[in-house]
């Protein structure tokens, strides 16, 4: 009796066991109500959801035993998943490119800051110690600033032929005010234009001006360009749509749990990460360029600081404009003697010698500002977090596992390996899309890139080449990056009637076309030349790959 008693228990034990492997309804009936306040909690019927669990055979994604999901349910929670994952990407992108165009509006404003201030002493300095010198030239003055504008924000102009044709044109008025009792006729001012150089009638100051402008000018412009180019790629690589073979996996890792009546059970980390690397390989195929970029742009930053530094010079252009002038006045009656040696005696106007521009007495008196530390704090700021993001795209799959997928703390017995609670066996992967030919989780075809992201990471290239020219005081041309295929600068790789030529230097009117324009710059604002009418830039609206056409140069004389 006793052993009969014992051998019933036995059976009994063995009966349960089987019931729970297999899943038997009456034991897991309190499963599928978990499920109910899950897939209700969605948004989904709750009429889809059985009462028990029923026979799996009908699934396509997750294990096929005994399971609380309807084949209807199985798809809304594919879609589900999904669309939870193209959010969380997209919600990482978000906070990234946020990052850069925090930086990029408060370097841009304060390099824009810099040129408008220095514009407004010249407009306050100037009338008082130039008189009619500045007062007829004023226009002059004010069209350099404009095109001091573009050429920063982007435009295609060569900036030293810009400065020689100013310097050129002003010192064919200046010398028509003093000596307005003369007959100058063109082929006399041209003449006077070819001995500019060996007169140098404003002494040093437009060589100067021409050095340092030019590597401060490229070094800031090319510093936001690369902001914007980074913060470019991002949007549009979260633009890329998931594969359906990475939709299968998310939903498995993701819902498969509780199809199967373990809702409890938190995907196992390796697990994650290997559904995420699968889905997210050519995204992680970004980390080499991404970083050769963002290392380019610390470098650049070297550029910023010093007498020849972009602060110092962007905020001081107008001292050259003035030591000019003063050079001009200084030596008025050796220039003179000079271009008449050089040129010939032209004609006194028969109407006898009008007013002479009286010389003004004393030095203007204009001082350099001192750096506030303005853009030595943005700057620095904006390169720790330059340095915070390097690893963006590789740490994405286990950043999302961390915070978005509800991840297992450890790999134990008690988190979901996709097919059961259990540890998970397999190795994680690699980065990147060639180390996914073995990924257990997801197909991956590692001869298909996505032609997208491959684009993206050219324009990496290119900007991080164009950053490069710009550290040695290249005057990098920034045409149309999806043009571009050498990533020189040179402008070979795009032709001009796609680009855009250079500006002539010719005086017939032309159109400025902008290549890579910095963000909010439009051709109305290409039109505003005063320092109070250059706005700041607006969100990031960049289209940067985009040429956009300012307003035509203005050409006077």
């Amino acid at each position: 009796m006793e052993l009969r008693a014992r051998g019933w228990w036995l059976l009994c034990v063995a009966a349960a066991l089987v019931a729970c492997a297999r899943g038997d309804p009456a034991s897991k009936s309190r499963s599928c109500s978990e499920v109910r306040q899950i897939y209700g909690a969605k948004g989904f019927s709750l009429s889809d959801v059985p009462q028990a669990e029923i026979s799996g055979e009908h699934l396509r994604i997750c294990p096929q035993g005994y399971t609380c999901c309807t084949s209807e349910m199985e798809e809304n929670l594919a879609n589900r998943s999904r669309t939870e994952l193209e959010t969380a990407l997209r919600d990482s992108s978000r906070t990234l490119q946020a990052t850069l165009a925090t930086q990029l509006h408060s370097i841009d404003g304060h390099f824009q800051s810099l040129l408008n201030d220095s514009e407004r002493s010249l407009q306050e300095a100037f009338p008082d110690a130039f008189g009619e010198l500045y007062a007829q030239n004023a226009r002059a003055f004010r069209d350099l600033y404009a095109e001091l504008r573009l050429y920063y924000r982007g435009a295609n102009l060569h900036l030293e032929e810009t400065l020689a044709e100013f310097w050129a044109r002003l010192l064919e008025r200046l010398f028509r005010q003093l000596h307005p009792q003369l007959l100058l006729p063109e082929d006399y001012l041209d003449c006077l234009g070819k001995q500019a150089e060996a007169l140098r009638p404003f002494g040093e100051a437009p060589r100067e001006l021409r050095l340092r402008a030019t590597r401060a000018f490229v070094a800031a412009r090319s510093f936001v360009q690369g902001l914007g180019v980074a913060s470019e790629v991002v949007r549009k690589v979260a633009q890329v749509p998931l594969g359906p073979e990475c939709s299968r996996a998310v939903m498995k890792l993701v819902y498969c749990a509780h199809c199967l009546g373990v809702p409890g059970a938190r995907p196992c980390p390796g697990y994650c990460r290997n559904v995420l690397k699968g889905c997210l390989a050519n995204q992680a195929d970004l980390d080499a360029e991404w970083r050769n970029l963002l290392d380019s742009m610390v470098l650049i930053t070297d550029k910023f600081w010093g007498p020849s530094g972009a602060e110092n010079v962007i905020g001081s252009v107008h001292l050259w404009l003035a030591e000019a002038i003063s050079a001009l006045q200084d030596n008025r009656d050796t220039l003179t003697a000079k271009v008449i040696q050089g040129c010939g005696n032209p004609r006194v106007s028969p109407q006898g010698p009008g007013p002479e521009e009286k010389r003004r007495g004393g030095k203007l008196a204009l001082q350099e500002k001192p750096p506030t530390g303005t853009l030595e704090k943005l700057v620095s700021e904006a390169k720790a977090q330059l340095r915070d993001i390097q690893d963006f795209w590789i740490s994405l799959p286990g950043t999302l596992c961390s915070e978005k997928m509800a991840m297992s703390s450890a790999s134990d017995d008690r988190c979901w390996n996709g097919m059961a609670k259990g540890r998970y066996l397999p190795e994680v992967m690699g980065d990147g899309l060639a180390n996914q030919i073995n990924n257990p989780e997801v197909e991956v075809d590692i001869t298909k890139p996505d032609m997208t992201i491959r684009q993206q990471i050219m324009q990496l290239k290119i900007m991080t080449n164009r950053l490069r020219g710009a550290y040695g005081g290249n005057d990098v041309d920034f045409q149309d990056a999806s043009d571009d295929s050498s990533g020189s600068g040179s402008g070979g790789g795009c032709p001009d009637d796609i680009c855009g030529r250079r500006v002539s230097k010719t005086r017939s009117s032309s159109h400025t076309p902008l290549t890579h324009a910095l963000p909010g710059l439009s051709e109305q604002e290409g039109q505003k030349t005063s320092a109070a009418s250059c706005p700041q830039p607006q969100a990031l609206l960049l289209l940067l790959l985009v040429p956009v056409f300012a307003a035509a140069r203005p050409r006077w004389r």
